[in-house]
């Protein structure tokens, strides 16, 4: 919820900021022209390359868990930053490798572009067949969606469940706010948003609790894509005075954050003026251009995002997740 402190010096005027301030209107969307389909998924293994090695920026050479499978420990809500690992992906990875056997497949391709953050995922198979949790990120490169649940499911999962997203939110465009973009976000997120304070201000701006307001200048890996429908890009933390500046050791898995300077209407650029918002999505990694990942949920070219510091916007509260 995006807070008013109503502190003595403003009593007087309290009624008109409170009025300012509840003056949004709820964001609003082509709900009905959206498209309601089943994608599939199983829960992804862990892998590690050839080499068991992952070289630092700092040239410390170290092994680390990193992507896929099921991370017990480190779930939405939880530290991105201050873990013994590299790329780690929260809760639960999934993957669909497909008729063609390829992460890089239509099958696995289908499974990304169209599960959106907060779609309700559904397991089919196993001990835990039956329960549902939410879509709470995707990472690029290993092309992984990753899930979560109540902490109860979690011991009654295996490497290779399959599980199904009800997918709903492509093709999304909002339809009170004029340039402004949305990028993977379900109904459920949206709706969650304007529960908590999000809205669209009296000057055509869609304005948006977020934990952190970071400089696109640090933004590394997942820049050069024409598109931000899949996949992420990562915050680099290789400037310690940088870090503390933005506060970047509180990021967490599922913070919503405002990237500044940035446009995503294309593939991500630098562009003054521009503001994009997106959501944590996985780990810390100190390997040179990487660090926390971010999946873009809006862009504005034109700057009509206004970002307010909240530290309560993260998917865990807005979604209820356990």
């Amino acid at each position: 919820m995006i807070k008013l402190n109503l502190s003595a010096p403003v009593l007087a005027l309290g009624i008109i900021v409170a009025t300012q301030a509840l003056a949004l209107q709820p964001i609003e969307f082509n709900e009905d022209e959206l498209v309601i389909q089943a994608v599939q998924g199983e829960i992804a293994p862990p892998a590690i390359r050839e080499s068991i090695y992952r070289v630092h920026a700092d040239g410390e050479v170290v092994l680390l868990p990193g992507t896929g499978s099921i991370t017990y420990n480190f779930r939405t809500g939880d530290s991105a930053v201050r873990m013994a690992g590299n790329h780690v992906e929260p809760a639960v990875s999934l993957y669909n490798l497909g008729r063609d056997g390829s992460r890089t497949g239509n099958d696995n391709r289908a499974l990304n572009a169209l599960s959106m953050i907060g779609n309700e995922v559904r397991i089919l198979s196993g001990a835990a067949a039956g329960a549902s949790g939410w879509v709470v990120g995707k990472h690029g490169g290993v092309e992984h969606v990753m899930v979560d649940f109540d902490p109860d499911v979690y011991y009654d999962l295996a490497i290779g469940n399959l599980m199904q997203i009800r997918t709903v939110g492509a093709g999304m465009r909002l339809t009170n706010v004029e340039g402004v973009r949305v990028f993977n976000s379900s109904p459920a997120l949206i709706e969650a948003l304007n529960r908590n304070g999000a809205g669209i201000t009296e000057d055509g701006k869609l304005r948006i609790g977020v934990t952190h307001r970071i400089p696109a200048k640090i933004m590394g890996s997942g820049l050069g894509r024409d598109h931000v429908f899949t996949g992420d890009y990562d915050i680099q933390m290789f400037d310690e005075e940088v870090n503390e500046r933005y506060n970047l050791h509180t990021l967490r898995f599922g913070d919503i954050v405002a990237i500044m300077d940035a446009d995503h209407s294309y593939g991500r650029i630098w562009l003054g003026g521009a503001v994009s918002i997106g959501i944590v999505s996985h780990g810390r990694s100190d390997s040179a251009g990487h660090g926390p990942g971010v999946t873009t949920l809006f862009t504005s070219r034109e700057g009509r995002i206004e970002p307010v510091i909240d530290a309560d916007a993260n998917l865990k509260n807005l979604l209820g997740i356990p």
